[in-house]
């Protein structure tokens, strides 16, 4: 009997190989996860290691007949020997069942996959674009619809997004300034932070968190010309001080992935920048997670003219800490072979291994690989009732309101004839914005609807003009409408029928995000000639912005007498914009990035440095300015009015001389002295007089947000110390300089109440 259970003891063996047994040595979960990574190392061979390295994108029917032929076969043939380690864009509980089957169940050592797909605002139930969220400096706010967006995109069976982008960018012509926070790194560092929890919770081994990724590393924002794909030259002072705070942020919030960026810093692609995924991420900040590139561009290093081919781009990312391939395939043909050659060594493939493996065990797929599987949390979760009231409240949050001056709004609620001009008034896509590549067409809330759920008025409603002819594409095949009129006559009677008219114009949805780079700056097509004709018929125009970045609009600041911005705010757009205009919310959003007067003041942003001749003492040409065009923005950063008023009073420090290490404490009384309740963004901002690296004429170091009954009183109180007063010199050291600091507390990066201290 012995005998013939050894027998049958030995087949087994065969059958499921010899990983089945000894797999279950890495699966004690009474095991540190680091041994277990140990373990499960000592059983890969060089080829499984350098298969967790890459990631392919799932471009077949995953749940239909296997791929026979071509790219799609080998993906599927490499994920059964083990020689892949995530997945792109396979989604949906059944698909990622069937992957992951494959990998846990049919290969060698049954390591699960990753599933990653970019869950940028939103999965199903969209969210406003991330510029958007970040107008409503609600950090809790901004952390809730992370949090709404990985509980669908979980339910889906998604674990992971490439989210968020904390590019500090401070040029609207770059159409990635959508996925951002905005011109200014103290924010957006705080933003960062908040997205990143919101994602991935406050574990990772609950089933509704993700793993966040931030991106792009680094310097994305500052493309030269705000060209997308481009090059970015800048300084180290730059370097340290804009751009790396954010990414800083989010490892300190316990980050698991970073994603690395097209472009080249200072010559050198970022995908093969040892400089900033060694020195920097992996070195001075011990960064233990791991490092995936942007879409093939570990093979873009050929192009870029920095790698002679396929092997000489692989080596030098993962030399440079570049850990997983996305869609490149030259980690899986290429780094084996390198190894072998000596060309790479062996202990940075087990550097890049590990990484990948510790966040696969903290989510816990080797315990339950299908954790993110099931099939009636799909269907509950998904564009339920909570995740539409949380990015209703999310939109409402991040709506800003620009001019106000004939106090049109808010709107009442009975009696008031309305005309309502604009196609975007009645798009149901285009407020969904771009990357909502889960979301269906046609799901947003259109204005049209929002507004219609004020029956007490009249509300008529005309297209005027279409912004474009196609409709819903990627911008290289949008046709932008210059000459098409034909609705003109019509928009202009039913303005001059009304006593109100309110005008949507702006962008498509597909005008900003990724490859969207625009040199002009105003309404696409003939949206301004429909503004001025409706305007010469009617003036009292409420002119509601539909868009993905800043937008020059100088006619419109001088003319028209009120302008909501209301940007792409998602699902829920129509409902919050409907909600906003007739004062059933009290807009309280503020502007992250300088609105230009024309595009050629961009790149335009409020932290600018003071030059030698800031203004004209002498009264001559030869000072720091434009000869046609002032050189402040049409709007700036930290703009936003409200229905009610704010009165700022008695700014006081605890003394006017400090010592370093000394917390310096400040506080100012607001009231609010208008007739309703409404929020305040109270900013604070520090300048530094003399540095021995010049400083910005001003910097956002603290904000807070109130809510303030009417006529209601609050003191805030900051507190400042070495961390916000310091700054990075060119060598990345962190400096805390003795001398004077001006301090100003306001409304906006342009206007507030002013005091000083010595730092001693």
């Amino acid at each position: 009997m012995k005998k013939q259970i050894k027998k049958y003891a030995f087949l087994l063996l065969i059958v499921f190989g010899n990983g089945y047994a000894q797999s279950k040595k890495y699966l004690d979960t009474s095991k540190p996860i680091e041994d277990r990574i140990s373990i499960l190392m000592k059983e890969m061979t060089l080829e499984e290691k350098v298969g967790q390295m890459n990631q392919y994108n799932g471009s077949w029917d995953v749940t239909g007949p296997k791929p026979e032929s071509g790219s799609n076969e080998e993906k599927y043939n490499n994920i059964k020997k083990g020689l892949v380690g995530s997945m792109l864009s396979v989604r949906g509980v059944k698909e990622v069942r069937a992957v992951q089957k494959i990998a846990v169940e049919e290969t060698r050592l049954g390591i699960p996959l990753l599933f990653g797909f970019d869950v940028i605002h939103g999965y199903k139930t969209l969210s406003p674009i991330p510029l958007a969220e970040a107008a409503s400096w609600d950090l809790e706010a901004i952390k809730n619809s992370a949090h709404v967006a990985a509980i669908e995109a979980s339910a889906s069976g998604l674990n992971w997004t490439f989210a968020p982008n904390v590019d500090i960018s401070n040029d609207a012509r770059w159409g990635r300034v959508m996925e951002g926070a905005g011109e200014d790194p103290y924010l957006g560092s705080k933003i960062a932070t908040a997205r990143v929890k919101g994602f991935q919770g406050e574990s990772l081994s609950a089933n509704t968190s993700i793993i966040a990724c931030a991106k792009h590393f680094a310097g994305y924002g500052f493309v030269e010309a705000g060209r997308e794909y481009n090059s970015v030259d800048m300084s180290n002072s730059k370097l340290y001080n804009s751009v790396l705070p954010p990414f800083k942020a989010t490892v300190d919030a316990g980050i698991r992935t970073f994603m690395n960026s097209f472009n080249t810093l200072n010559g050198v692609p970022a995908t093969g920048n040892s400089f900033l995924q060694r020195d920097i991420l992996k070195g001075a900040w011990k960064f233990d997670g791991f490092v995936v590139s942007d879409w093939a561009s570990i093979a873009e290093m050929i192009t870029h003219g920095y790698a002679v081919d396929a092997a000489d781009a692989a080596q030098k990312a993962a030399v440079a800490g570049s850990d997983m391939d996305m869609e490149s395939n030259v980690y899986v043909t290429e780094l084996a072979n390198l190894v072998k050659k000596g060309l790479v060594k062996e202990n940075v493939i087990d550097d890049a291994v590990r990484r990948i493996l510790r966040v696969k065990f903290e989510l816990g797929l080797f315990d339950n690989p299908y954790k993110y599987c099931d099939e009636s949390r799909e269907k509950s979760s998904i564009g339920n009732k909570a995740n539409n009231e949380a990015v209703l409240d999310m939109a409402k949050k991040s709506i800003v309101l620009l001019k106000n001056d004939k106090k049109l709004l808010p709107l009442k609620k009975e009696g008031v004839k309305i005309a309502l001009i604009g196609a975007l008034a009645n798009d149901k896509t285009s407020p969904l914005g771009s990357w909502r590549i889960a979301a269906d067409d046609n799901t947003a809330i259109s204005v049209l609807e929002g507004m219609q759920q004020y029956k007490n008025n009249t509300l008529v409603y005309e297209k005027g003009t279409d912004v474009a002819l196609n409709k819903q594409v990627f911008v290289d095949e949008v046709k932008i409408n210059t000459t098409d009129f034909s609705g003109f006559e019509a928009a202009k009677n039913a303005a001059k029928q009304a006593e109100v008219v309110v005008m949507v114009l702006g962008e498509i949805g597909f005008q900003s995000g990724e490859g969207r780079s625009r040199t002009e700056l105003g309404l696409p097509g003939n949206q301004q000639q429909l503004l001025e004709e409706v305007y010469k018929v009617n003036p009292n125009i409420i002119l509601v912005l539909n868009n993905g970045r800043p937008l020059a609009l100088p006619w419109a600041a001088e003319n028209i007498p009120a302008i909501v911005e209301a940007w792409q705010l998602g699902t829920q757009s129509g409902n919050a914009i409907a909600q906003v205009l007739y004062g059933d919310y009290n807009p309280s959003g503020k502007l992250t990035m300088s609105f230009p007067r024309n595009v050629g003041q961009c790149p335009i942003y409020y932290n600018l440095y003071n030059t030698g001749r800031p203004a004209n003492k002498d009264q001559n040409a030869f000072w720091s300015h434009y000869i046609d065009v002032e050189k402040t923005p049409l709007y700036p950063f930290g703009y936003g009015l409200s229905y009610t008023s704010f009165e700022y009073k008695n700014l006081k420090l605890a003394k006017t001389s400090f010592q370093k290490g000394e917390k310096i404490e400040l506080s100012v009384d607001v009231t609010n002295t208008g007739n309703v309740d409404g929020k305040e963004i109270v900013q604070l901002y520090v300048n530094d007089a003399v540095a021995s690296v010049v400083r910005p004429v001003k910097e956002l170091k603290g904000f807070e947000l109130i809510a303030l009954k009417k006529g209601e009183t609050k003191t805030v109180q900051f507190t400042l110390t070495d961390k916000e007063l310091g700054f990075y010199d060119n060598n990345g050291n962190f400096l805390t300089e003795a001398g004077l600091f001006n301090i100003m507390v306001g409304w906006n990066s342009n206007e507030g109440l002013t005091t000083k201290f010595e730092l001693k």
